[in-house]
């Protein structure tokens, strides 16, 4: 499991997306279910009754419509009210924050048109003056920040819920979603305003892949992310089965959200929307306790933007989540900060965004002994001697596809041993290497060559496409954000290949015929 340094557990949790047309807004949807319930328990039973009727009523900003299929869709609709108040969103948060115990800060919100027209500007921090390296940029008191701790109120409940039960993430958005029924009561109010207005798009407009089209979700064919986003989309619903044991087991939120049982309140849809949205702006704290490892921060990610070549993180110190700036800025320039050493398949599942200058960027090759080879539990243990697993994981990191190839031939290699008194001579040998003939090693060869050239051609589309489809200006953000991607991960295997090539051009006598194997290892 990796855990971003930035952004918590967002990669453990793994729904299965349905058209885009119903899934707009993260958090602006969530239910405004009869508050009254809460206040009189003799509403419950008639709630229960006709929560399938009229479980959540959208808030003025989003109209259920009939498509021409007769489902519902959905439309962004800015009344004149709306228009008056966006207005002073951009005071409203930070005056809220200071009025709030938010010390002077270094930073402003300020806007930029979203990709897509229909919808809002996006709201981002820059510096409000010119900073150095070292500089604080702000420092948000903890009790602006959301924290286990806070939604909870026991760590000890805390470590319980979220041991192989639900992820942090889960009970964040949990919590939310309680507080968006409050409406303008809530004390976040100003807050998950924002987190509606930016709709889980971080800075780049775009919605995780979780939350896309079965159509759209076609933009990754070929890479190995879909099938990521479509394990991650069954976790989440897996969590969605277990929010009742969170509202009956917390103390805070059964006191607090009397009658509201989770799964009765709000229906998955709405829980994945908001989940997404969390997931894009958690922020994994360091040297804190497990209650307030995971936390959502005002003036913190999705209005931070990310670089994988930034080193600045969010801190916990004295009380307080503090931003230090690891470059120089000029007054009105988007602040940055580090997302963790994650690749860019991660990037876009958890943020949608990729980034092209992305060096923790790699792909996964994952190669088997072969179960039915009469030596296969020798070769393990010769496996495991050197640290290789009988099912072992290589990664392949960009820049440094040479070395990933020849640190997969080793392995390879003792996969193909077949000879008996050979396979003595590699258990009482030291080390990894196996003495191959050029013919064995052309068929190690080989297979690595049939491998990365069959991933290759897995995707619809070839690089050469891929570049067409970028430089048109008015290409689909999506499609953008996949094509990316899926154009980084070709030329990772193309590199992967052409390494693999040129070891075949340095064997004795690159015309000898490879060496049968009838219990070669496995490649996917």
């Amino acid at each position: 499991m990796e855990v971003c340094p930035l952004h918590g557990r967002c990669i453990s949790s793994p729904i299965r997306s349905s058209p885009s047309s119903s899934l707009d807004r993260p958090l602006s949807v969530l239910s405004r279910v009869s508050i009254s319930a809460r206040r009189n328990p003799r509403l419950v039973s008639s709630f229960r009754s006709t929560r399938r009727r009229n479980l959540c009523s959208a808030q003025s900003s989003d109209t259920l419509l009939a498509g021409k299929d007769g489902k519902p869709k959905r439309r962004e609709v800015v009344s004149k009210k709306d228009e008056e108040e966006e207005e002073v969103e951009l005071m409203d948060l930070k005056s809220w924050m200071h009025k709030n115990g938010l010390p002077p800060c270094k930073v402003e919100l300020k806007e930029k048109p979203s990709h897509d027209a229909k919808f809002r500007p996006i709201h981002y921090v820059a510096a409000s003056e010119d900073l150095q390296v070292g500089d604080v940029a702000f420092s948000v008191p903890n009790s602006l920040v959301v924290t286990l701790e806070r939604v909870l109120g026991n760590e000890s409940i805390a470590e319980l819920l979220t041991t192989n039960k639900l992820s942090e993430l889960a009970c964040l958005a949990l919590y939310l979603m309680y507080e968006k029924k409050q409406g303008k009561k809530s004390f976040w109010y100003p807050y998950i305003r924002e987190l509606d207005r930016q709709r889980g798009r971080g800075q780049l407009a775009v919605e995780s892949p979780l939350l896309w089209s079965e159509a759209e979700l076609a933009y990754l064919t070929g890479s190995p992310t879909k099938a990521e986003v479509l394990e991650r989309a069954e976790g989440i619903k897996r969590e969605y089965s277990e929010l009742d044991t969170v509202w009956f087991m917390a103390g805070s939120l059964f006191q607090q959200y009397p009658y509201d049982i989770p799964t009765e309140a709000f229906p998955f849809e709405i829980f994945k929307q908001a989940f997404v949205a969390v997931q894009s702006c958690v922020v994994h704290l360091q040297k804190v306790s497990l209650a307030r490892r995971f936390a959502l921060v005002p003036l913190g990610p999705p209005l931070l933007a990310y670089r994988s070549k930034s080193k600045a993180m969010l801190s916990a110190v004295d009380g307080a989540v503090e931003l230090v700036v690891d470059r120089s800025y000029n007054a009105g320039d988007s602040i940055v900060v580090w997302c963790g050493p994650q690749p860019n398949s991660k990037l876009l599942l958890n943020y949608g965004f990729v980034d092209e200058d992305n060096s923790y960027d790699r792909l996964v090759v994952e190669a088997a002994l072969n179960t039915e080879d009469p030596q296969y539990q020798d070769k393990r243990m010769v496996a495991q001697r050197n640290g290789k697993l009988s099912i072992q994981v290589f990664h392949v990191h960009v820049g440094k596809e040479k070395e990933a190839v020849s640190d997969m031939l080793p392995y390879l290699r003792l996969g193909y041993v077949s000879d008996p008194s050979e396979m003595q001579s590699v258990i009482s040998s030291q080390g990894p290497i196996c003495p191959v003939s050029p013919c064995m090693e052309r068929a190690v060869l080989d297979q690595l060559v049939d491998y990365f050239t069959a991933r290759r051609a897995a995707y619809p589309t070839s690089l050469d496409e891929d570049e067409s489809l970028l430089a048109d200006s008015n290409l689909d953000q999506k499609k953008r954000v996949a094509t990316q991607l899926v154009r980084l991960e070709k030329k990772m295997l193309h590199a992967c290949l052409q390494a693999t090539v040129d070891l075949i051009s340095q064997l004795p006598d690159d015309t000898v015929s490879p060496c049968p194997a009838p219990y070669a290892p496995l490649l996917k």
